[in-house]
């Protein structure tokens, strides 16, 4: 009887530790692409920083210089840029936001 209670214990500690963060992590970047529009200054996860011209189902068309656009995946797409706020602040407020 106590082995049960030890691997419920168990696997009460991983939900909490591992399977309900990445959950978090997995709405809030469907959250992310869900909010993109043009017009928005985003960065990617590579570091490129552009303005979205195009929306597509699975990619955006990202203007990083004038005369310059790229076709960028929805999903490599790492945040939004306000203008009062930097991409290190976003990601720092993510962080703090998990449990």
């Amino acid at each position: 009887m106590g082995g049960y209670i030890l691997i419920l214990v168990f696997l009460a500690v991983l939900w909490f530790l591992i399977i309900r963060p990445q959950r978090r992590r997995q709405m809030d970047a469907q959250r992310l692409v869900a909010s993109l529009a043009v017009g928005k200054e985003i960065v990617t996860a590579g570091g490129l920083y552009g303005t979205i011209t195009a929306l597509d189902e699975d990619e955006a068309r990202v203007q990083i210089a004038d005369g310059v656009e790229v076709r960028v995946a929805k999903r490599a797409i790492a945040g939004v840029v306000s203008e009062d706020e930097e991409p290190q602040e976003l990601e720092e407020e993510s962080a703090a936001n998990l449990p």
